[in-house]
């Protein structure tokens, strides 16, 4: 997956974790992703459709957690964004009567589902909170 969305969503979920009892607008959340608003509004759509967020609408209304950061890890947001392969596909058929092409295919597919279940393993170890503590440091500068 290299579209970016993982990372916005992830930026989202931060910050509605940071403020678990405010309602947070989709305009605060554009304004530290700096992203239009329309694309964060479509990504909360999606998170909502998940069972990570819940929203209000109003003048007083936004977006929170559905769950505590601690239950939310970071493989259900990685599932939630997902769309393509890890690693992609290969766009051309190749040739059956090579010793390569005829079996290539198969071969790569094995290999793209050892690493996507390596990927999911080492995210299902980390929850929201886990990633958030990062903010929580100060690192010095180098």
């Amino acid at each position: 997956m290299n579209n970016g969305r993982f990372a916005i969503s992830v930026h989202i979920l931060s910050l509605l974790a940071f403020e678990e009892e405010e309602w947070i607008s989709s305009e605060y959340l554009a304004g530290s992703i700096n992203i239009n608003p329309v694309l964060v509004r479509k990504e909360l759509g999606n998170l909502r459709a998940r069972g990570l967020v819940i929203s209000k609408e109003g003048k007083a209304g936004g977006s929170q957690l559905a769950k505590p950061a601690e239950s939310i890890f970071m493989s259900e947001i990685y599932d939630a964004v997902r769309q393509n392969d890890l690693l992609g596909k290969g766009i051309n058929a190749p040739n059956p009567k090579c010793r390569v092409g005829r079996q290539i295919n198969g071969y790569l597919d094995e290999l793209y589902t050892e690493a996507e279940l390596a990927l999911r393993g080492s995210l299902s170890k980390k929850s929201l909170a886990d990633f958030c503590r990062n903010f929580e440091t100060v690192h010095p500068k180098t």
